[in-house]
């Protein structure tokens, strides 16, 4: 079996990650059921997310609707507290450079995109420029929120829009995130889903998630952001729109 947690993988966390999943693995062995003793990283997000082997790992909510879901079983939703969210949603900061945010986005932005089937990168940012009447330019691709990030610091890009949790993450770690500022925050949409191969049954590693997680040290739990495991329907993530592909 193969577990991965890549999404808000950092140096900074990847001890408490590491031992979060220690606990959840435990758990998962406690039932009987085949767990590996430590996290796969530095291998393709799709072929972690489509492997038979897969016990559990974190995907975006919009490779999960336009690829995933018919072959995939959905487990659960990280809960992250974040302001303005129900538990288990999300949504994302729309950032400039601070000293160009006085006179607000340009009429034709040039935005930096981490991936074109990001949720928070892209699908949520075209549904935000619609409604604020932006007409985008080209996007940069830049393959990931925090290059994103960098792309608007260096002036490579004009804005980005960056998941709500990286963007706290980006903001406790990254000194030059002084350099940004946020223009908004986009509408909540369910947050990035825990899942398993298709022929797993969720029940034993619903169960688990939550002893992890009761047997966390505080710290660690502080550290991740980390308050439970909400289940969010499968259709609440379907009903959400596939956005304009790059």
């Amino acid at each position: 079996m193969i577990a991965a947690l890549p999404m808000y993988d950092r140096a900074e966390t990847r001890g408490a990650t590491d031992r979060l999943w220690a606990l959840i693995a435990r758990a998962l062995q406690d039932q009987g059921v085949d767990a590996p003793a430590t996290l796969i990283r530095d291998t393709d997000p799709w072929e972690i997310w489509q492997s038979p082997d897969l016990i559990l790992a974190q995907t975006c909510g919009l490779p999960y609707r336009a690829r995933l879901a018919p072959h995939v079983t959905l487990i659960a939703t990280p809960d992250y507290a974040l302001p303005g969210c129900p538990p288990g949603h999300y949504n994302s900061v729309i950032i400039a450079r601070a000293a160009d945010a006085p006179a607000g986005p340009s009429p034709a932005p040039h935005p930096a995109v981490n991936d074109p089937l990001s949720q928070s990168g892209w699908a949520a940012l075209s549904v935000w420029a619609i409604e604020s009447k932006l007409d985008l330019k080209t996007p940069l691709i830049t393959g990931a929120h925090e290059a994103s990030a960098r792309a608007v610091v260096d002036g490579q890009a004009d804005l980005a829009a960056i998941d709500a949790q990286t963007w706290r993450l980006l903001t406790r770690y990254a000194p030059w995130t002084a350099n940004l500022t946020e223009i908004a925050r986009t509408a909540p949409t369910p947050g990035l889903p825990l899942i398993s191969a298709k022929t797993r049954d969720p029940e034993p590693i619903r169960k688990a998630l939550h002893n992890a997680l009761e047997a966390l040290a505080p710290a660690d739990r502080q550290m991740l952001d980390l308050q439970g495991f909400p289940i969010i329907p499968k259709a609440a993530y379907l009903a959400q729109p596939i956005p304009p592909a790059l």
